[in-house]
């Protein structure tokens, strides 16, 4: 019996309990994310991070929780009341509802019922996914219009084009890995790594997925909605209390969404690493979690090591990186990946297959080379003074007298 089958036969009470522990799962991971992000870029920075709530500060962000459940609530008088209140629940409620197509586990025993740790399993569940963090994205901009204040409706305007460019380089990431599992059901990707994970098999698909999630989630060095730094908090500048911890909540539940997605589909799910599979059947397959777990918090320890080493990119080189960079390499990509898949289905030797995948890489290094050709003429010809006309009209200093050049700069 597969996954599908075996979800099938769920009755609702095993549903609403499974339904249960993801949220719980969610909360706890959201909890556990905060206080380490704290202690590790603490530790980067040579300080020691939270260390006197609870043992080694393990209550710290509970507490914070409570405190901004306790805050004042304070909605502006511009502000467009109904839209300012909803849309910290599109955003919270949104990264919850992706989850339930994710498989945390193989078969395991819930109560004496023979179940998988999915609440569903969809023939489109990646699309469904994709679907889900995409309406996301309206509560951020229904944030940032609502506010009725500049900075926040920059932030939502910003994050709207963020949104949009990096989520069809994500989408276009994640079509090789539909080429070559042949299905868009997660369990069905799931099973289909069972030799081989897809981060290896398609190692750029995976590296533009890490690059287009770290922009899907706004986080540092693409933080451009919330850039404290010129938005002064970006969208949520206006919000406080209950309605900002929800923000914060739905910021970290995507990280924890986008990481178990990168899981499912590149990091072979929850299956162990290559030589321990042995321990799959441990704890009753319970111990496939701590795979599932462990994956997860690599890929957050990712999202930390970015936030404490780069500094934050300029919007215009944001954009410029997303459609000019990750969406035509994606493409190329793509077209590469179906081609070898057509090869190899129609039996096409070995040797014209590696001869094919070699002329690419050659092609690619070529076309490298004379871009780095080209931009080190360009260096050397500013160098030696042949630098290009300013595109700016500049005033001719030429034509003023010393007295008047002395009068301009008094």
């Amino acid at each position: 019996m597969n996954t599908s089958q075996l979800l099938g036969t769920d009755p609702g009470w095993i549903i609403l309990v499974k339904g249960l522990i993801v949220f719980v799962f969610c909360v706890l991971c959201t909890l556990l994310a905060i206080w380490a992000e704290r202690r590790i870029v603490a530790r980067m920075q040579m300080r020691l991070g939270p260390n006197r709530v609870g043992k080694f500060g393990l209550l710290q962000s509970l507490a914070d929780g409570v405190k901004l459940a306790l805050k004042e609530d304070l909605i502006p008088k511009a502000a467009d009341r109904v839209v300012f209140v909803i849309a910290p629940v599109i955003s919270a409620t949104t990264c919850f509802i992706s989850f339930a197509v994710i498989p945390m586990t193989g078969r395991v025993s819930l109560f004496g019922h023979r179940t998988a740790m999915q609440l569903t399993d969809l023939p489109v569940g990646v699309l469904y996914v994709l679907a889900a963090a995409s309406v996301g994205v309206y509560g951020i901009v229904l944030a940032g219009w609502s506010s009725g204040s500049t900075y926040p409706l920059l932030g939502g305007l910003r994050s709207s084009a963020q949104v949009i460019s990096y989520e069809v380089a994500m989408g276009l990431s994640l079509v090789a890995v539909f080429i070559y599992a042949g299905s868009m059901s997660t369990s069905d990707i799931v099973a289909a790594q069972h030799h081989w994970w897809y981060s290896v098999v398609l190692f750029p698909s995976f590296c533009i997925y890490a690059i287009s999630m770290v922009g899907e989630t706004n986080r540092a060095p693409f933080d451009l909605a919330e850039a404290e730094g010129e938005l002064v908090g970006g969208f949520h500048t206006e919000y406080s209390s209950l309605k900002f911890a929800l923000f914060f909540l739905a910021e970290y539940v995507n990280i924890v969404g986008v990481s178990a997605l990168a899981t499912t589909l590149f990091m072979g799910g929850y299956h162990a690493l290559p030589g321990l599979t042995f321990t799959e059947n441990w704890l009753g397959g319970w111990f496939t979690m701590v795979w599932f777990v462990a994956k997860i918090a690599a890929f957050f320890f990712l999202f930390i090591w970015l936030r404490g080493t780069l500094p934050r990119m300029r919007y215009d080189q944001f954009m410029k990186f997303g459609w000019k960079v990750l969406i035509p390499f994606s493409l190329a990509w793509i077209m590469i990946v179906s081609t070898l898949r057509v090869m190899s289905q129609r039996g096409t030797s070995r040797a014209i297959i590696v001869a094919f995948t070699a002329g690419i890489v050659l092609l690619i290094l070529l076309v490298s080379s004379l871009y780095e050709s080209s931009k080190k003429r360009a260096e050397r010809a500013n160098e030696i003074g042949e630098v290009p006309a300013p595109s700016f009209p500049v005033p001719d200093l030429a034509r003023f007298t010393q007295s008047e050049l002395e009068h301009r700069n008094v």
